[in-house]
């Protein structure tokens, strides 16, 4: 670790509970059925899974056959190849030497391996390709499976010839992501110029022993045949045995054989990297190393689906990382993980760093969909409220300014407010405004009665709420990069009690949204200003309800008290907040829209 300065007290995030295991403990049959159900349904001969938990394989299973011809089962120790689950091994060994000071990143990949330099590019304007768009998919090469999963045993003097030979282009390198084998057996030959080994040797000596993941390795002669998982595609219902390729020079975009309890420690040092502490390392690289190849270098996609049309959507944004795809995922959160398929083995790992969870899947059946079977069980235990993340304590900075401003809200002082604040916080609204605006809300609301715990976003920005005599204020605040850190912004939402006739059209309208008939607007007009559209409206509303379910009206959480309300509808699929505007000379709702609360990261 380097040795620099930290902060004293930062806040690092933490597990609330203690009986975490215990608790996931419960679901394990249940996830044991899941994987069951999908070696069955997919004619999987055998399947090998495992369940990683603050850095211990917490469960395993083992189903079927390793070898279909003697029957022979799948067992603890049965040797599966990853396919391109290999590749983030490769990527570690590329940030290893480059953490070595032996490599740059950024460098011309062809600085590295010299066949590059006379790469004949799609353009003009064309920059070399660097060695992190190698990493991260972006240089150029075209989607190439399923041509270089054959490529495996290519020989090293092979491999050489066709980089003299040049590599079509897809995209101009850098222009954007497209999944590339290729990219990653040009890493291997980086490897093997700046090592001064083979990469398949150098990742063995410097990632594999150092986890103590002995029963992994790139040489099928290694791999005792009665620990071997032979591969097969099933076809006219019936297996049918893959060749075994060689190992060779396209090895590190998919070469390695290992087992679930040797891969359960690879993603457990993945996992320890979060989160960010002053712990000793104790790894092959460092963990700011290991969280940067775990981070969307490289933006992929973005897509949402409704597993059903009556269920909320799932969202997903991902991008390539370093042999990885990282990004976030609706349910699940910041995810990580990769695939690997080739002729004979499909696998999949996902982890959920912010859980401290990760799940793997081998199989031994031609590009296998892993992935299915590994997202019902994390599901399964995302409905079971058992994917608890880590929570942020609050720092020493917001505690500070949480109390002064308290104070100043008691009783204004210009020499606290200015030890409080940065110069900057009284260019927008100069400290005689702010002294008024204190005293008014003061004078509005009257005294503070109790404010909740703050909620904070990171060390130096977070939430929190006054309850006071006549209402409540909420405060958000940002705290400035000065030391020690002061208040640079402040928004404080003002939400007054509710008027009766606020009050009134909040309650008639969450009943109507409840009982109604779209075809019918008469029991709306009675609560309606005559120039609301209701054709609008009306669809608004429906999707209100199919999206949130039955509603209950919940805290108010904006207000001026008789002409604005913001108001939470607790529904029982969703909350939603309703924005309701009152026609002071009518009584009757002026305006309405909704909006998705502060607090849920994705619409219903």
């Amino acid at each position: 670790m380097l040795d620099r300065p930290t902060a004293a007290n930062f806040p690092i995030p933490a597990f609330g509970v203690t009986d975490r295991l215990q608790k996931l403990s419960f679901m394990f049959p249940a996830i044991d059925a899941i994987f069951q159900e999908f070696a069955t349904q997919r004619h999987i001969p055998g399947l090998a899974f495992g369940i990683v938990m603050d850095g211990e394989l917490v469960h395993s299973g083992a189903l079927g056959v390793r070898n279909v011809a003697e029957q022979a089962p799948v067992m603890p120790d049965t040797q599966f190849r990853i396919a391109s689950m290999t590749k983030s091994f490769t990527a570690m060994a590329i940030v290893k030497l480059r953490d070595e000071g032996k490599l740059h990143l950024e460098e011309a990949a062809a600085h590295y391996v010299p066949e590059l330099a006379a790469l004949t590019y799609p353009t003009r304007d064309s920059a070399p390709i660097t060695v992190r768009q190698l990493l991260t998919m972006s240089g150029g090469f075209p989607q190439d499976d399923p041509w270089a999963d054959r490529q495996l045993a290519a020989s090293a003097d092979q491999f050489t010839v066709w980089l003299r030979e040049g590599i079509s282009f897809s995209n101009p390198p850098g222009a954007a992501y497209e999944y590339s084998n290729y990219s990653y057996a040009i890493l291997g030959r980086i490897i093997d110029n700046v090592s001064g080994m083979r990469f398949q040797d150098y990742i063995k000596q410097s990632i594999l022993e150092p986890l103590g993941m002995m029963s992994s390795t790139f040489d099928i002669h290694a791999v005792a045949p009665d620990r071997l998982a032979t591969g097969y595609r099933f076809d006219a219902d019936n297996w049918i045995a893959q060749p075994l390729l060689e190992d060779g020079a396209f090895g590190a975009m998919g070469g390695l054989f290992t087992t679930i309890p040797d891969f359960a420690r690879y993603i457990a040092f993945l996992l320890a990297a979060f989160p960010p502490r002053d712990d000793a390392e104790n790894g092959p690289i460092r963990r700011s190393s290991a969280r940067e190849m775990q981070q969307a270098a490289r933006s992929a996609y973005a897509m949402s689906h409704r597993p059903m049309p009556d269920m909320p959507a799932i969202v997903m944004s991902y991008g390539y990382g370093y042999g990885l795809s990282a990004g976030v995922h609706s349910i699940f959160g910041y995810t990580v993980g990769h695939g690997g398929g080739l002729p004979g083995y499909g696998s999949y790992y996902r982890m959920l760093p912010d859980c401290g969870i990760g799940l793997v899947a081998f199989t031994n059946l031609t590009y296998a969909q892993a992935a299915l079977p590994i997202d019902a069980a994390l599901s399964a235990l995302q409905r079971a409220d058992n994917l608890q993340r880590r929570t942020l304590a609050v720092s020493a900075a917001l505690q500070t300014t949480r109390a002064g401003l308290l104070d100043l809200y008691a009783q204004w002082d210009d020499a606290k407010a200015a030890a409080l604040t940065t110069e900057s916080f009284y260019q927008d609204m100069p400290i005689d405004k702010r002294r008024a605006q204190f005293e008014q809300l003061r004078a509005d609301f009257g005294a503070c009665l109790s404010a909740t715990a703050l909620e904070p976003e990171n060390a130096l920005r977070g939430y929190w709420t006054l309850h006071c005599e006549r209402g409540q204020i909420e405060v958000f605040m940002t705290l400035a990069p000065t030391v020690p850190p002061r208040l640079q912004y402040l928004v404080m939402t003002l939400a007054k009690p509710l008027s009766d006739t606020l009050r009134h059209a909040a309650t008639q309208l969450v009943r109507l949204l409840n009982y109604w008939d779209n075809r019918d607007s008469t029991k709306f007009r009675t609560i309606l200003a005559p120039s609301l559209k209701w054709a609008a409206l009306s669809i608004q509303l429906e999707a209100v309800r199919v999206q949130c379910g039955t509603l209950q009206l919940g805290d108010t959480l904006e207000s001026d008290g008789e002409t604005y309300a913001r108001v939470r509808l607790n529904g029982e699929k969703a909350p939603i907040d309703a924005h309701l505007k009152i026609d002071p000379k009518t009584r009757k709702i002026s305006a309405i829209t909704f909006s998705k609360p502060r607090e849920t990261p994705f619409a219903p």
